[in-house]
């Protein structure tokens, strides 16, 4: 009953992070809870200081951070799954790629299974773990603190790792892309580890569904202009497309 109530406001919180701010009906009727669920959960996610709540409704606030990977995974898992299958097709065997913490990347981790002689740097113990019996891998972590969250391995011992390395391939996500192209995230020593490997990858895979787009966060790791190819859902608006576009950023749609 617990993980059914944790993800449920990890869903809700998802729904506001596509909309900014939904009104307690609408959330009910997206989600197929009675409104009096639905405003149990945002009274609880207030508590939290997770939504600001309005009569009839909540906004989310632009510093919250999912916290409970798990619960995350199973959040849009099946776009997920596609996304990192359509990211693996783009990585041949035999080369260095690096794969930053998250729940989509995750997935394209878990979709190169098949491929054969990579060199895998990750910042992700759950990821290097999956990845460890690979055919012919060799999977390397950085030194750095572990975030008891998702498994991440932040600070600047990481860091410095990551710069030694001149990968084929980085597969970075994002927490959001704002209209100005900028790619967003929640948590500053995450947000080091993802510019390192973004800087010295020479292609730069951007694994997000379109839900990202729009979505408020508070720290910005990069622009669409650092990155060379975007795989997302067959869902991606066309604002983002034509940023995408004149950004040079091919677009894949899972």
């Amino acid at each position: 009953m617990a993980r059914q109530t944790e993800q449920r406001r990890l869903a809700i919180l998802d729904l506001l992070t596509q909309r900014g701010r939904a009104s307690v009906d609408e959330i009910a009727a997206t989600l197929g809870m009675t409104p009096q669920t639905i405003r149990s959960d945002l009274a609880a996610l207030a508590r939290d200081s997770k939504v600001m709540r309005y009569h009839g409704g909540a906004s989310l606030l632009a510093g919250v951070e999912y916290t409970n990977y798990e619960a995350r995974r199973a959040i849009a898992a099946e776009q997920k799954a596609r996304i990192g299958a359509a990211c693996a097709r783009l990585i041949p065997d035999n080369v260095a790629v690096m794969i930053n913490s998250g729940t989509t990347t995750a997935a394209v981790a878990g979709a190169l299974r098949e491929h054969s002689g990579l060199r895998v740097v990750t910042d992700s113990v759950s990821i290097a773990n999956d990845m460890r019996d690979f055919l012919g891998a060799e999977v390397m972590v950085p030194g750095g603190r572990v975030r008891g969250s998702d498994g991440a391995i932040v600070g600047q011992q990481a860091v410095e790792f990551i710069a030694q390395f001149r990968p084929d391939f980085a597969v970075i996500g994002a927490a959001g892309i704002a209209r100005d192209g900028a790619l967003l995230d929640y948590d500053m020593a995450q947000v080091a580890v993802a510019r390192a490997m973004i800087a010295h990858a020479r292609n730069v895979i951007l694994c997000a569904d379109s839900s990202k787009f729009d979505r408020p966060a508070p720290l910005r790791i990069a622009g669409l202009e650092d990155v060379t190819t975007l795989v997302t859902d067959g869902m991606v608006s066309e604002v983002l497309r034509q940023m995408c576009q004149a950004a040079r950023v091919r677009v894949i749609d899972a």
